[in-house]
């Protein structure tokens, strides 16, 4: 072999395990992502047929009048700080701080079980005792089906980080542990994008 080509060879090495490395995505985040490309699909189509039924009935002012838009708007307050504390929760994790990574998780699940107590016993049941029901016209099938999805996504959502709440209270992987509270972010997060277009849509019409 020539100087030349030994030459060549060194320089070539490197860029070679770079490519290589790029690959190297762990097979969980392909995985959720997967997953948030059905959600968004799901989330896509259900928004889509709203907003053309909306355009198609001239829209639905007067039924949206009767939605408690300040509960609304407290409640996106609410998963906007809960996506915070995912955020310093992964952050926590990846400075492998135990305590702080559990706080963050902790709170992030008492934020998403506001979110639901607030939208169940404030929202649901007195719009259901004043005759507002899915039956009640086009503008509640879609409320209660919009927004009873998302309520069951937080639900999945609160279930993974309690989850991970309770795996932080023994001796813990660290690299598996900021696996799953990343991942479990992402999660979170797509449930926080999705009520901030439902907020808009179904509250303020």
């Amino acid at each position: 072999m020539s100087a030349a080509q030994a030459s060549a060879g060194t320089t070539m090495a490197p860029e070679v395990v770079e490519t290589d490395s790029l690959h190297q995505i762990p097979l969980g985040k392909v995985a959720i992502w997967w997953f948030l490309a059905s959600e968004i699909m799901v989330f896509g189509g259900l928004i889509t047929s709203y907003l053309l039924m909306m355009f198609a009935h001239g829209g639905f002012a007067e039924q949206a009048v009767h939605v408690k838009w300040k509960l609304g708007a407290l409640n996106t307050l609410v998963l906007l700080t809960s996506s915070m504390t995912m955020i310093l929760a992964l952050a926590s994790a990846r400075k492998k701080d135990l305590e702080k990574t559990r706080m963050f998780l902790g709170i992030t699940v008492l934020l998403g079980l506001t979110f639901l107590v607030i939208k169940i016993f404030f929202e649901y049941i007195p719009e259901i005792g004043e005759g507002f029901t899915p039956a009640s016209g086009m503008f509640w099938s879609f409320y209660f089906g919009m927004t009873g999805l998302h309520g069951v996504h937080v639900f999945g959502g609160i279930v993974a980080n309690f989850c991970l709440f309770v795996y932080t209270m023994r001796k813990v992987d660290w690299s598996l542990l900021e696996r799953r509270v990343e991942y479990a972010g992402l999660y979170w997060h797509f449930v926080d994008v999705v009520w901030i277009f439902l907020f808009p849509l179904l509250y303020l019409t």
